[in-house]
This record gives C-alpha cells, structure tokens and sequence, in this order.
C-alpha cells in the first residue's frame, strides 16, 4: 500500500514555495501583506505552513509575484491537494492540533528517527500498552474518547507495514523497566519490540544505562524525513501540553548528530532484541 497524499506535506510545501517567491522577489513580508490587506502575521502564518490560504488569496498572492503559467498551475495544484482531508481529520475531536500534524508528517515521511526516553514510541506500541497510557494521560476523557485515541494510535502504524517506510527507534533502557499496565502488557509489549526488530524497514536498539550521560537526557525526540529532497526534515518534540516542531536546519542537524551519537552508543538491533526478550520473561 503506497503512502497516503498529505495535506499536511502539501501545506507545508506550498508554504515553501510562496516563501521563495517572496524571497526571491526581494520584497518584504510587510509589504506583501499591505499588498494583500492582510497583518504580517497572518502572511507569516501562511508561509510557515500555520494556517492554509485561500484560493482567491493565492492567485492573487501568485499575480502578485508575476508567476509563469506553468509555475501557477503547479501551485494550484498543491493547494487545492492541501485543502484534502486526511484520514486522521475524521478523529479531530479528539486530537490535539499538533499531534495531528505529526500524523499528517508520518502519513508521507520515508523515514522516522525515534529516541524515547521513557515509552514506547507511539509507532511500536501494542494495543493494550496504548490504552494503559492513554487512559493515564486523559484521565477526564470518556471511554469512547479513549477508544478513538487507541485506534487513531494503531491506525498510524500501519505505515510499518509499508516498504518505502523506515523507522529507526532507539529506547532508554528505563522504558523496558518503566511500569506500564499489569505484568502481562508489559511482557507482551516487550516481545512486540522484539518481534517488530525481525522487520526489514525497522530498527529498535536499546541504550542501556551504562552509556552515561548523553545531550539527550533532556527528553524525547522525533526526526521526520521525507523522499523529496525539498522537504526539509523536522523534529518533534513533545511535553505534557503541548508540542513543538523544529525547522531551521542548524536545529535539525544537531538532533540528528546526537541521534547518531546515541545510535552508535547503543546495543546492536540483535542485543537489543534479545534483552527484549530477556526481560519479559521475567514478567511472566
């Protein structure tokens, strides 16, 4: 099954592109929304892919920059492909605005570099597991609101099931000792890990305590990477409330060296399977 068309990809895309133009141009973020009868703010939102633009906005925005034809039609295109409804749009009432945005990244992203300091990535986890952590995170929610969450969860990882996909996971050796659920869903999660490693898209390596100190003792992180070479990666990063995306490719890059560092001073996907399994077997 080929990867689903984002909306969110293509947003994030024509933002770029309506950035160059501008750019290019050599003309300010002010006086194109003078131009345009709109704050700077409200152009700036639409140009780091914040909020969508209007089709009568976009030709105007495109006349504006005196685009080719053949360039309009382009981004026309995208724009009304930007306006779809991805499959995770159904569940809406239920999902936060930014992890919905990550769902609309991973629908088209080729490759996923995960390091999780205290859970199961989300792309890994059992069913049982998801809704023990779930239910502790949303305590308010009803027992339907929680099921939607579950099957939003195990609908997104279906992307495993998916060749062009690559998912690389490195877990803090606490995630395999953090308690989660009864004894059962922890074992059960643990030989799931280990099961998923045997994929050849998926990677899961284990950073045991023994590594010491590391630059990602600050928390878990997310790099999205996509199959065109336009598509700039970005890293998610998530708290309590909230999450954050990061763009700029200094900031980028300096997650992926740490990823490297940690991938390198982690047991090898084999190691790692077998204290997978090691350790569930002492929940049985």
């Amino acid at each position: 099954m080929p990867a689903e068309t984002s909306p969110t990809v293509r947003r994030r895309r024509l933002a770029a592109e309506l950035r160059r133009l501008r750019t290019e141009r050599d003309m300010s973020m002010q006086l194109v929304a003078e131009r345009m009868d709109m704050t700077a703010a409200s152009l700036s939102r639409i140009e780091t892919g914040r909020r969508g633009i209007r089709p009568r906005d976009l030709r105007i925005l495109l006349d504006l920059y005196d685009v080719t034809e053949t360039e309009r039609e382009t981004l026309l295109s995208l724009a009304r492909e930007a306006q779809q409804k991805g499959w995770w749009q159904q569940y809406g009432n239920v999902l936060p605005s930014e992890y919905a945005t990550l769902i609309g990244l991973e629908a088209e992203a080729s490759t996923v570099r995960n390091y999780e300091q205290s859970l199961v990535p989300g792309l890994l986890q059992t069913e049982a597991y998801t809704r023990a952590i779930t239910t502790a995170f949303r305590p308010s929610d009803s027992p339907e609101e929680i099921d939607r969450l579950v099957a939003v969860r195990l609908k997104r990882q279906e992307r495993l099931d998916e060749s062009a996909f690559n998912l690389s996971a490195i877990i803090s050796e606490a995630v395999i000792h953090q308690h989660v659920g009864t004894p059962a869903i922890r074992a059960d999660q643990l030989r799931h890990l280990a099961n998923a490693n045997r994929r050849p898209n998926v990677m899961i390596q284990v950073l045991p305590f023994r590594a010491g100190e590391h630059a990602a003792l600050t928390g878990s992180f997310s790099i999205v990477g996509f199959p065109a070479p336009s598509d700039m990666d970005i890293v998610y990063l998530e708290n309590m409330t909230s999450a954050v995306y990061l763009e700029e490719p200094s900031e980028v890059r300096r997650y992926e060296s740490v990823f490297d560092y940690l991938k390198a001073s982690a047991l090898s996907p084999n190691d790692s399977a077998s204290m997978l399994i090691e350790v569930s077997g002492g929940l049985a």
